[in-house]
């Protein structure tokens, strides 16, 4: 007997012989040990066994079983063959990702309790689950128009919609009425999946959730230990499983029993994009396919749904629920747009403060209230500059300035993640003059751009006595910091909350009645086609945050781009008309809802060669795609981690069929693996890319 291994390295599966011993306690979904190479070992997964020896190659037995049951469903297997084939990305990277790292390891570290082996595996029970949160309070009763909302929900979904959007207003309450759905569906005995797109959200959110359902609430995501997943993955293979999961995008990973509900909250947010490493899957996108593998009902919910979403609401394709009413009536707060580009010219700025929002922060203060403070960039500086000769601190790796970090008194790469200490000398002005003398920073290099850690500094001048804290990946790095910052602002234990988008997305905090944007400008300057939706969206969004309980919000935006149209949209919050500008550019241009994205990579250490070799394949591409193709170009930061980057970009017709267009990419890169000097080459694929 022979067996196909699917192990965790980017490559399709491998055939290993099956010893005898081992053909009777062998299944298909569980983990085995083998060796690749001469000396490498791994834990794979048996995707099929079968008598068919392969021909032309040495097969290599199974050293050993490592689990007495099925750890993988058939489902969880049609689900990643799905994710490989639609992302382009290889089988074996689709495992990598969906386990956590103990559960890839050589040796056994947990034996699961599944339903025993039988022929198919095919462990997921139909059948009604049990869970066991009906002795727990019931949720809050709905507001009318929640109870609108939630009626017209199940109404979609009884017409046949599998997928529907929630455009929810912020602050409508759309919380209110995904638990009221959760409660439903596991009263019915069914499995329910809610995605958040930030681990922030999700500490906010589990003791909200917790007092309603208990114990039958999950929770999975990264920050978790490499234990705490395992133990919620296995726990859902055992009779016993979670009702509820909650978690960010790799829970689309974990193996259900009766899956019943799909709820993506925040469904617009980039965050749902998986960049590095593949599968490069969107989590909205992979979570609509794992639900409809089940059977299952899919809820999209905003406030500020992605063109995408809401063209094909628009279109009859999802159905469509508004929510327009805020929680207790409350108003959209009040934004008032400051141009600091005028206050820059007559030197009226305080820092990054005009004085409105300086005032606007001291009155919110006066009365014992909150402020949020967004600046999308973390560091102290963007980068520093010599006073005498312009020369810019850059990352020896990859095409970028690096960051200043005060704190730490560093330079950091915020793409490869390199640290630097300070340059004592500028090395330009010492080539110049090698009798240069040492200078201080502050003497000889000067700080540009401005992050969280310098808005920290100048917001602790402006306002001494305040109380601050700053949420961004410097301070937020583990669960605790995320939980502990997020705790003391929603305790009251500061009173300025600075942050980058982490603080944009759906965060809930009672007192806050001011909410600063310090530059709107560097979204809109993005060299992106969904720049100005992305702006939309996180301004909107940030806006959203204030006047969430008692009076109406104030939100002061600063811009040096008060005339753009987006932030009129933005003012007005007028959805509608953005969404109609925006679709009139995409039609003409031929982008996303018109056409399916899709960029080719490629990478290598010469970038001669790469021009070169980029070059060729383009043309093998128009050779089959025509028209279709643009490029190659050289992205905005166009070396990372020693490696030259070059871009082609495929525009296909959403019609084609995907599977084809796939065949058709990997056939053509094998036609350019065949170059003698295609060696060392690295070529991948974006699909959808955000």
């Amino acid at each position: 007997m022979f067996a196909d291994i699917l192990l965790p390295v980017p490559f399709e599966s491998f055939t290993y012989s099956v010893p005898t011993e081992m053909e009777q306690g062998l299944c298909v979904g569980s983990r085995v040990l083998v060796e690749l190479g001469k000396t490498k070992k791994y834990a794979g997964i048996v995707l099929r066994l079968h008598q068919s020896q392969p021909t032309g190659v040495q097969v290599k037995p199974i050293l050993s079983v490592l689990d007495a049951n099925p750890i993988v469903t058939n489902r969880q297997l049609s689900f990643w063959r799905w994710l490989a084939d639609y992302y382009i990305s290889p089988f074996g990277d689709v495992y990598k990702a969906a386990f956590p790292g103990s559960m890839k390891q050589e040796k056994e570290k947990t034996r699961p309790q599944p339903l025993p082996c039988r022929a198919g595996s095919n462990y997921s029970n139909n059948g009604a689950l049990q869970f066991g949160f009906e002795t727990l309070p019931p949720p809050s009763p709905l507001t009318p128009a929640q109870q609108e909302a939630y009626d017209s929900i199940l109404k979609s979904v009884g017409d046949g919609s599998h997928i529907t959007l929630l455009h929810g207003v912020t602050s409508s309450g759309k919380t209110e009425i995904y638990i009221h759905l959760i409660q439903r569906f596991l009263n019915e005995g069914k499995q329910v999946l809610y995605l958040l797109p930030e681990i922030a959200l999700t500490t906010q959110i589990t003791q909200r959730l917790q007092r309603f359902f208990g114990d039958a609430l999950g929770v999975y995501h990264s920050k978790f230990t490499d234990r705490q997943r395992t133990e919620v993955y296995m726990r859902q293979l055992s009779p016993q499983p979670y009702g509820l999961i909650l978690g960010v995008r790799s829970s689309v990973f974990l193996p259900f029993q009766n899956l019943g509900l799909v709820i993506i909250d925040e469904e617009h947010e980039t965050s749902y994009k998986q960049q590095e490493p593949a599968p490069r899957y969107h989590a909205r996108s992979a979570a609509i396919m794992l639900a409809r593998q089940y059977g299952a009902k899919t809820l999209l919910g905003t406030a500020t749904p992605s063109l995408e979403t809401y063209h094909l609401a628009q279109t009859g394709r999802y159905g469509y629920v508004s929510l327009t009413q805020r929680y207790a009536d409350m108003q959209l707060p009040e934004i008032e747009v400051v141009d600091i580009a005028r206050l820059r010219f007559q030197k009226r700025m305080k820092g990054a403060f005009s004085q409105q929002l300086i005032d606007a922060v001291q009155e919110a203060l006066d009365r014992k209230e909150q402020v949020i403070l967004f600046q999308n960039r973390r560091g102290f500086s963007s980068f520093l500059e010599c006073k005498e000769c312009g020369w810019v601190p850059r990352c020896q790796h990859c095409d970028v300035s690096l960051t200043y970090h005060k704190r730490q008194n560093q330079l950091v790469c915020h793409y490869c993640g390199a640290v630097y200490a300070l340059p004592e000398r500028c090395p330009a002005c010492e080539e110049k003059d090698p009798q240069s003398q040492t200078v201080s920073l502050s003497g000889k290099f000067i700080t540009k751009g401005t992050g969280t850690e310098r808005i920290e500094e100048q917001i602790s001048e402006l306002f001494p006595s305040a109380r601050i804290s700053r949420m961004d990946l410097d301070t937020a790095k583990t669960r605790g910091q995320y939980q502990r910052v997020i705790d003391e602002f929603s305790d009251y234990q500061s009173d300025i909350l600075i942050g980058t988008q982490m603080v944009s997305k759906g965060l809930d905090f009672d007192r806050v009645s001011v909410v600063g944007i310090l530059d709107a400008d560097t979204m809109l300057n993005q060299p992106d086609f969904r720049s100005y939706e992305r702006t939309f969206h996180m301004l909107a969004q940030v806006a959203g945050r204030a006047g969430r309980k008692g009076h109406r919000g104030r939100v002061i935006l600063q811009t040096r781009s008060a005339d753009n149209p987006i932030i009129q949209h933005v003012v007005n919050n007028d959805y509608a008309a953005m969404y109609q500008e925006q679709m009139e550019e995409r039609q003409l241009f031929r982008y996303p809802p018109f056409r399916r994205i899709i960029y080719v990579y490629l990478r290598h250490r010469d970038n001669d060669l790469l021009q070169h070799l980029a070059d060729e394949h383009a043309a093998l591409l128009r050779s089959v795609f025509g028209d279709r193709v643009l490029g190659p170009d050289t992205p905005p930061v166009g070396r990372i981690s020693s490696f030259h980057i070059r871009k082609i970009i495929l525009k296909i017709e959403p019609t084609a069929s995907i599977s084809s267009v796939r065949n058709s990419l990997l056939k053509l890169q094998q036609q350019l693996f065949t170059r003698p000097y295609a060696t060392n080459l690295n070529v991948f694929y974006d699909v959808d890319p955000m």
